[in-house]
Order: structure tokens, then C-alpha cells, then sequence
């Protein structure tokens, strides 16, 4: 039993203080690093993927994340947690969930957090992988009293029948008088799908069968895993967010390893069934995947997401040097009109700001090079009042550029990989292009295109010293920029 009164296995206690002890040995070493970002969550060392159990908890902000303290690569996940009563100022908490018991020693993967009768629930998924090489799964729950320590309860729910072992990264809601859970899952036909559940309690579920998948509303065969599945109720619609496998490039569209997209649609919860459109992609950039949203105290519904990538240029990172890799993405409040869901940057955000400036420039083709617009960790609003010749550009650091052709009604983000160093490029169609709102931090960029219609995420390294922003086409262009605050992380 810990010093909290919770039950803590003798493993749970021993990881835990290992993984302390790591976070001690290397904390300067990842402070000193030019790369380091100062208003996302990162991992205080090691490596950080999904964001899991979002919530607001007796009015505190919880933010868990998959989290492997040992090393900057993909092993037997922990929980990381902050905590935050602003989304401006965090709380480092300690480790909420320890792979250490037989249903999760080889991983606490993704889940969600509800809150029930003034307790917080943490529904999660038990990786444990045997040693002829077998997978086993097992969705399980913890309960917490304050938030902050846990009690693992166990699994409440086995591997159904028709879905291989990887099955996992349960989301729940309550709608009516039943609890629902969603599921990422493989079918034993190695093709993607979502599973639902029910529950009067918690504990005991029932399996009320496929409801997205390949072969379903329409679809051919779309990926052979789903992975962190969320369906949300937002302005009138119901949208099923899912990140699947699998899928092949398409034009612009696919070009990432793996996807993060939507299907808008309508889940009767009498028939169990979701009727939906077709996919879209929910960010256009480089490093983007695993959303997940929660409902706050005010209504608004908010997204993070992992800024990251399990591709082969991951393990070429210029901060695992710096024993660290990945980092959440800004929260981005979401909205859905005219068909299409919008993303854009918390209201709270702007209380990181300070030292606007203003400026209205007559751009004549060459590169210009505004004063006092540049720096590592800044804000940019620009509004485009005039373009002549169809194209206009952004150089962001020597490293990145965004690329606005009016003539092809495409916006371009073009980037160096860090593994070859070649150019690579994301592209999105878009129809007419007004306004960019641009959120640099050291080496991180995300780009809101018409009030988050379209959204593009990417990791960039410049050389720590270089803060220049550079704007080149026949252009009348009105710019706001503002420096940006770090976030406090005690």
C-alpha cells in the first residue's frame, strides 16, 4: 500500500521509482536543449506518443499520455500526467498507471477518463505479449477518489470473438442511461474496425457488434487496424474520429504513415448502429495522430493530439540526444459547419502573448524580410488583402514554407526530413484562401488556414539561432505578430 492509502503492488512501486529516478538523472539534460518546446507537453525524458484519460476533474485539467520513461523509443507504456487549472500553468503528477500487473506488463496503452458519482475512471488497454510471441488484450479500469492516485481495478472486458488481439484504446461516454464504449480493432480478416459496448455500471459490458469498419457504410478496404476511436456529439452532428493503418496514398490525400481523420454521420443508440460519409483527414501536415477530445465545464469540446510519427525518420530526431522525443499538440477547440469540422487555438492561448506588433505590407514578388516579425516561440495572423500572380509564400526559419498557389487552389508546407535531409511536402486543396494563423515553438509549427478549416502540424529543427520569417509574392498582406510565453510546468 502506498503512502496515499491506495493498494500498489511491490513491481508498481519499484517501476515507478525507477522511472523517477531516470526523470532526475537526465533533467538537465533535457532542459538544455535548444529544441526543447515551451508551450506544448512533452515528456519530462523519454518518449511521449497518444494522449489519453482527457478530463476535467472538480474543475482541474487532466492530461495523461502514453509515456516510456526509459527509453526514446516505443516499449511497455506508463501513464504521464499534468494537471492544470488554466491550460496555461501545469502540474507534472505523478505516474497515474504503471505497466507492473500480469494483464498490462508489457504496456498501459491508450484510454479514456470519465468522471461517475465523483470518482474518475480509467478505462485502458493491458498489452501483454507471452513468450512463444502470442498477443493478449485486456480493456481495464482504475478508479481514483482525487485524480491523482489510482486503483487498479482490472479487466472488465475480454477479446470478443472475430477481432485478432489487437484490439484496444477504449473510449467511453455516457448517452441515456447507458455507458458506451468504443474500440480500435482488427477483425480476424486483418481489415480495421470500431467495436461498441454498453453498460448499465462500468464493470460488466455487453457486446453490441461492429459499427465502422471496412466493408461498412460504403467503404472498400480501408486499413488493416483502427486505432483511438472517439464519437462525439458536436453542433448537431455525430462525428466518429479514428486514426486507421494501412491505407495507401491517394493523390495529396494518405501521405502520411499512418492516418488521423472523421467520419460525420448519426449513431441511433436504440439500434446500435452509425450511418456515415466518407473520411476525411483531420490535419494535412507531417506529424499528427491519435486525437482525442473531452467536454469542458463551458461546453466547448477540445482536441489534442500526439505531434509525432512512428515512421523511419522518428529514431533521427535531433532530441533523443537530448534523451527526449515527441510532444502533444496546442489544444484546439473544435466546431462543425457547412460539412467540414473546424479546429482552432484555445481562447486561453492568448493569454501567452506579449509584444504585438502590426504591420500592412506591399509585398512586389522578391523575398522580404519585415523587421522585428521573426523569432523561435511567436504568433502570426495574416490576413491576405491582395495577391497578384497566384502565389504567395511564408520561409519560416530557413526550414519550413508555406506555399499558397491561388491557381491550383492548393496550400503546400514543405520541410527538410530529418533522416535523408531531402524536401518533402503535404498538400490540401483548398477552394479561396483569407487568413493563416501560424504557431511557432522552437521546433514545432501548426497552421490554421481560414479559422481551422484546413490545419497542417509538423515538427521542423532550424538551427537554434536563426528566427527568421520571410514573406516572398505580389502580395498586400496585413500581419499581426505577437511573442509567445512559455507555459509553467512545476
Amino acid at each position: 500500500m502506498s503512502e496515499d492509502g491506495y493498494t500498489m503492488s511491490e513491481n508498481d512501486q519499484l517501476l515507478r521509482q525507477w522511472a523517477r529516478e531516470v526523470v532526475d538523472k537526465y533533467h538537465e539534460t533535457v532542459q538544455q536543449d535548444p529544441y526543447r518546446l515551451h508551450y506544448h507537453l512533452m515528456p519530462p525524458v523519454g518518449l511521449l506518443n497518444d494522449p489519453n484519460g482527457l478530463i476535467q476533474f472538480k474543475g482541474v485539467y487532466h492530461v495523461f499520455y502514453q509515456w516510456n520513461p526509459f527509453e526514446t523509443a516505443h516499449g511497455a507504456k506508463f501513464w504521464g500526467h499534468y494537471t492544470s487549472k488554466d491550460l496555461l500553468h501545469w502540474q507534472e503528477e505523478p505516474i497515474a498507471l504503471a505497466p507492473s500487473e500480469w494483464y498490462d506488463k508489457n504496456g498501459c496503452y491508450s484510454g479514456s477518463a470519465i468522471e461517475w458519482e465523483g470518482k474518475m475512471y480509467l478505462f485502458y488497454t493491458g498489452n501483454v505479449k507471452q513468450a512463444d510471441g502470442e498477443r493478449e488484450t485486456y480493456q481495464c479500469l482504475a478508479v481514483s477518489e482525487d485524480g491523482i492516485h489510482f486503483e487498479k481495478v482490472g479487466p472488465v472486458l475480454q477479446l470478443p470473438k472475430g477481432y485478432t488481439a489487437h484490439f484496444r484504446d477504449p473510449k467511453v461516454w455516457r448517452q441515456g442511461d447507458r455507458w458506451f464504449m468504443v474500440l480500435g480493432a482488427q477483425t480476424v480478416k486483418e481489415q480495421g474496425a470500431i467495436a461498441l459496448f454498453h453498460s448499465k455500471d462500468l464493470y460488466e459490458w455487453e457486446e453490441a457488434g461492429t459499427i465502422a469498419g471496412s466493408g461498412l457504410n460504403g467503404l472498400d478496404d480501408f486499413g488493416y487496424m483502427w486505432e483511438c476511436p472517439d464519437l462525439i456529439h458536436l453542433d448537431g452532428q455525430d462525428i466518429l474520429l479514428v486514426s486507421p493503418q494501412g491505407l495507401e496514398a491517394r493523390g495529396h490525400d494518405y501521405q502520411n504513415l499512418f492516418q488521423s481523420g472523421y467520419f460525420a454521420g448519426e449513431f441511433d443508440e436504440r439500434e446500435l448502429v452509425y450511418e456515415h460519409g466518407p473520411f476525411t483527414e483531420l490535419d494535412r501536415g507531417f506529424d499528427f495522430y491519435a486525437p482525442q477530445t473531452f467536454m469542458d465545464d463551458t461546453g466547448r469540446t477540445i482536441l489534442y493530439g500526439w505531434m509525432g510519427m512512428t515512421d523511419e525518420a522518428e529514431q533521427h530526431q535531433p532530441t533523443i540526444s537530448h534523451r527526449w522525443v515527441h510532444a502533444l499538440t496546442m489544444p484546439r477547440e473544435l466546431h462543425f459547419e457547412n460539412g467540414c469540422l473546424y479546429q482552432s487555438p484555445l481562447d486561453e492561448m492568448k493569454g501567452l502573448r506579449e509584444n504585438k506588433l502590426q504591420a500592412e505590407l506591399v509585398l512586389d514578388g522578391a523575398g522580404q524580410f519585415p523587421p522585428l516579425i521573426g523569432g523561435k516561440s511567436i504568433e502570426l495572423m495574416i490576413e491576405l488583402l491582395e495577391l497578384q500572380g497566384g502565389k504567395f509564400t511564408i520561409t519560416l526559419r530557413n526550414s519550413a514554407e508555406l506555399i499558397y498557389d491561388a491557381n491550383k487552389s492548393e496550400v503546400i508546407l514543405k520541410r527538410r526530413n530529418v533522416k535523408t535531409g531531402a524536401l518533402e511536402s503535404r498538400t490540401c486543396v483548398i477552394s479561396s484562401l483569407s487568413r493563416i494563423h501560424v504557431f511557432l515553438d522552437h521546433s514545432s509549427l501548426e497552421v490554421f488556414l481560414n479559422g481551422g478549416e484546413k490545419v497542417f502540424t509538423a515538427r521542423y529543427f532550424p538551427k537554434p539561432d536563426d528566427e527568421s520569417i520571410a514573406f516572398s509574392g505580389e502580395a498586400v498582406v496585413r500581419v499581426e505578430k505577437w511573442d509567445l510565453q512559455g507555459f509553467v510546468v512545476d
